[in-house]
């Protein structure tokens, strides 16, 4: 089966390849409760998207949309630096098959925060991209 050319998911596959590939671990929509997480990660919470005209024409061919990188660790220091980690992943175009990406745009997030009611204590800095792309 052909993924429709406007699907969302060949998108956060490529964010996802993007930041393991500079060796980040990634969950997506939330780190898993029954394993041993590590000291860092990174967890995707993408939307769907929403197409978009390219031309006058209405032709509705580019697909915007956001994804959350909520960057995790044991401490402010490790939360800090993994959203560092992860902007370098995403400084260049994303490589999407049939589509042309634009870079990810960085457009921020809620400040960093520690969440006591776990253990050990964790820190959340989440940080939102916007992707774009078209047909290639």
């Amino acid at each position: 089966m052909t993924a429709p050319a406007l699907a969302a998911l060949p998108h956060i596959m490529a964010v996802q390849a993007a930041l393991e590939a500079a060796g980040l671990t990634v969950y997506v929509g939330g780190a898993p409760a029954a394993i041993t997480l590590p000291k860092t990660y990174v967890v995707l919470y993408p939307d769907d998207g929403v197409a978009s005209a390219a031309s006058l024409a209405d032709d509705r061919t580019r697909l915007d949309l956001l994804v959350q990188l909520t960057c995790v660790s044991t401490t402010w220091e490790g939360a800090l630096g993994t959203a560092d980690w992860a902007r370098s992943a995403l400084c260049g175009p994303l490589t999407v098959p049939g589509r042309q990406s634009w870079r990810p745009e960085e457009l921020g997030g809620p400040p960093l925060q520690r969440d006591d009611d776990v253990t050990p204590p964790l820190y959340y800095l989440p940080v939102q991209y916007r992707l774009r792309s078209a047909p290639a």
